[in-house]
């Protein structure tokens, strides 16, 4: 008698944070956490309220929700993100920053401030940059007014939590 086992989907999987790549390193460490293309404008995203993920997804319309629920996954399990499901499957799940994700925020300003510079040194040696999309908006206060006027946003976080 053949006994084979199935493999659990890729989304029950246990997450594990990404390693680091020099061991010991507290830099690589950083860098792990918080590297990857999107994952500073999530932050950002995430700096005023908890979104749900179409919420999220629509925040970032260059972003696939493949690679949004991967990168999502990812800082949940650095401990960045917290996953709150709304009830039974296929219901709402709200994305909040924890503590810890809370404390990236300064980092990924200084950063933000590091590449305003950056952008203003290229443009006075005549290399502008090219890859402008006003919808990369990564300015807390733009992300705030933006978040105040979806209603969408809004009523997700005031829908009660369900126990299944």
């Amino acid at each position: 008698m053949l006994v084979t086992t199935k493999k659990a989907p890729a989304g029950n999987r246990s997450r594990r944070a990404r390693a680091n790549a020099v061991s010991g390193c507290a830099l690589t460490a950083a860098l792990a956490a918080m590297g990857g293309r999107w994952k500073l404008f999530i932050l950002y995203r995430l700096a005023g309220q908890a979104l749900h993920f179409a919420a999220l997804r629509r925040s970032l319309p260059e972003l696939s929700a493949k690679v949004l629920a991967q990168q999502l996954r990812e800082m949940q399990a650095d401990g960045l993100v917290d996953r709150q499901p709304r009830g039974a499957v296929p219901a709402p799940v709200i994305y909040a920053l924890t503590a810890h994700g809370r404390s990236l925020l300064p980092v990924a300003e200084a950063i933000r401030q590091w590449g305003i510079t950056h952008q203003e040194f290229r443009r006075r040696s005549g290399q502008p940059d090219l890859a402008t999309d006003d919808r990369a908006i990564c300015d807390l206060d733009t992300i705030a007014a933006e978040a105040a006027t979806d209603s969408t946003m809004t009523d997700a976080l005031s829908t009660p939590s369900v126990s299944a």
